[in-house]
C-alpha cells in the first residue's frame, strides 16, 4: 500500500492524519501475522489415517499438558524424559505427565525460540545415569545491557527427580540476534557425541560464521562423552581451526540422527524461504552456506547466486517451498516393516503458512537417493517439533504449541 502526505495544512487535517494512521498500523497488524489455517484441537481418542506402504496407522494421544517440547528421550525403565522450551525437564511415566519438573536443569535464556532444547542419554545410562541437555546459555549482560547467549551443551547424573553433579561440557560462541540458534544432539556409534550449533543467519556478517573455521557458529561439533576433542577430529592440530568441528557451513540444524545401518550422521536445517535441506554429514565437510543456497531471504532475494560450487557438498533433500523441518529418525522396527529404512521428518509449517505442520515420510530407493515423500498427519494442522522411534518400535512425535502433547503412531491390524 502506497500513502501520499502533504504538509499542506486543511480543515480535518488531523482527522484524516489519524485516519491514515490507523489503516498503515492496521495494515503493518495485517501483515505482521502470516496466513494461515483455522487451528484444530487435537483429537480425544484414538484417530485412523490412510498411508501410503502402510495402508492404516491409528494416532494416539500419550498425554497432553506440555508448553512447547523441544525433544525426548526414552530411559531404560519406560519413562520418557522430555524438555520444555522455557528451561524444565519433564517425566513421562505410563502414559502420566509428571506436575513437578526435574530440578537441578541449568538456567537457560528462554526467550522467543531459544530455551532448553534437545535431551539425550549416555549409551550406558543403566551403569551411569547421564543425561545430556543442549540448551540457550545466558552469560550476562554486554556493554549495551544486552544479554549475552551462548550454545551449551551440559551433562548430570539422573537421581530420581533431580539431576545431580550438573556441568557444561562444551559452550559455543556468541549466537548474537536475540539468541536462537538451534541445537539437537546424538551419540554416535562409537560413543562420541555429536551436536549441532546454529544460529548463522542471514547472508551477511551473521550467516558468514558458518564458513569461518574459528568460530563453532552454523557448525556441527563432535565430543567425547565428557566434553573433550575426539584425536580422530578433522580439524585437529590445524591452525585457525577449532578442533570441536566436525563440519560447516549450516544454517540452523534442527534435526539430527544417526542411521542405523551405516552409522552415518544426518542432519538437516532449515532454510529462510525454501532452501531446507537433509545432509550427509562427512568429516570435515562444507555444506555452503550462505555461499550456496536453494534459500531465498524473508525479503525475496536470494540468498546466493548459485546451489553448489566445487569444494562444497551438496544436500541430499530440498524443500522448495519450506516446511521448517524439526526432528528426524529413520525408522528401522519391526512394527511397521513397508517403513523400513524410511526417513521421517517434523514439520513445523509448510511455506510460511500457520497450522500446515505435518509429518513427512521419505522414501530411498537402492542405490540410497530419494525416491518418494508422504506427507502424514496433514489433517491435524500440528506444528511437529521431534519425531522418535520408541523401544517398542513405533513413532512418537511432540507437537509445538502453548498446550503441546506427546503423540504416538501404532500400526492398525
Amino acid at each position: 500500500m502506497r500513502v501520499i502526505l502533504s504538509s499542506r495544512r486543511c480543515p480535518g487535517s488531523t482527522a484524516v492524519v489519524a485516519a491514515i494512521t490507523l489503516l498503515l498500523v492496521g495494515a503493518v497488524g495485517a501483515t505482521a501475522q502470516p496466513p494461515g489455517l483455522p487451528p484444530l484441537p487435537l483429537p480425544d481418542g484414538p484417530r485412523v489415517f490412510d498411508t501410503a506402504e502402510h495402508p492404516q496407522v491409528r494416532l494416539v494421544v500419550v498425554t497432553k499438558g506440555l508448553s512447547h517440547p523441544w525433544g525426548l528421550a526414552f530411559l531404560p525403565d519406560g519413562r520418557l524424559l522430555v524438555t520444555e522450551r522455557d528451561g524444565r525437564l519433564r517425566v513421562i511415566r505410563d502414559g502420566l505427565l509428571d506436575p513437578e519438573p526435574v530440578s537441578g536443569v541449568p538456567a537457560v535464556h528462554a526467550r522467543g525460540l531459544a530455551g532448553l532444547m534437545d535431551v539425550a542419554i549416555h549409551p550406558q545410562f543403566s551403569e551411569n545415569g547421564l543425561v545430556y541437555l543442549a540448551y540457550s546459555k545466558p552469560m550476562g549482560p554486554t556493554e549495551n545491557d544486552r544479554v549475552e547467549v551462548r550454545v551449551a551443551l551440559a551433562r548430570g547424573r539422573l537421581d530420581g527427580m533431580a539431576l545431580r553433579d550438573v556441568r557444561d561440557l562444551f559452550v559455543s560462541d556468541p549466537v548474537g540476534g536475540g539468541g536462537t540458534a538451534a541445537s539437537r544432539v546424538v551419540f554416535g556409534p562409537d560413543g562420541t557425541v555429536f551436536m549441532t550449533v546454529g544460529g548463522a543467519f542471514g547472508a551477511s556478517a551473521g550467516g558468514q560464521r558458518a564458513q569461518d573455521p574459528a568460530n563453532t557458529i552454523g557448525k556441527l561439533v563432535r565430543l567425547t562423552d565428557d566434553g573433550g576433542i575426539p584425536a580422530d577430529n578433522p580439524f585437529v592440530g590445524r591452525d585457525g581451526h577449532r578442533p570441536e568441528i566436525f563440519s560447516s557451513g549450516h544454517r540452523n540444524q534442527l534435526g539430527l540422527t544417526i542411521h542405523p545401518e551405516t552409522g552415518a550422521v544426518w542432519a538437516h536445517e532449515n532454510g529462510p524461504q525454501g532452501g531446507d535441506e537433509v545432509n550427509l554429514i562427512r568429516a570435515g565437510a562444507n555444506y555452503g552456506w550462505p555461499v550456496v543456497s536453494h534459500s531465498r531471504e524473508y525479503t525475496g532475494g536470494r540468498v546466493a547466486d548459485r546451489t553448489w560450487q566445487e569444494g562444497m557438498t551438496p544436500s541430499e533433500i530440498v524443500w522448495l517451498p519450506a516446511i521448517a523441518p524439526s526432528g528426524m529418525v529413520f525408522y528401522d522396527g519391526d512394527r511397521f516393516p513397508a517403513w523400513q529404512g524410511n526417513l521421517f521428518v517434523g514439520s513445523l509449517r509448510i511455506g510460511s503458512i500457520r497450522n500446515t505442520g505435518h509429518l513427512q515420510r521419505i522414501v530411498f530407493n537402492e542405490r540410497g537417493e530419494e525416491a518418494r515423500r508422504e506427507s502424514l498427519l496433514m489433517e491435524l494442522r500440528q506444528r511437529i517439533r521431534d519425531v522418535r522411534q520408541g523401544p517398542d518400535g513405533l513413532l512418537y512425535v511432540l507437537t509445538d504449541a502453548d498446550e503441546a502433547a506427546l503423540l504416538r503412531i501404532e500400526p492398525v491390524d
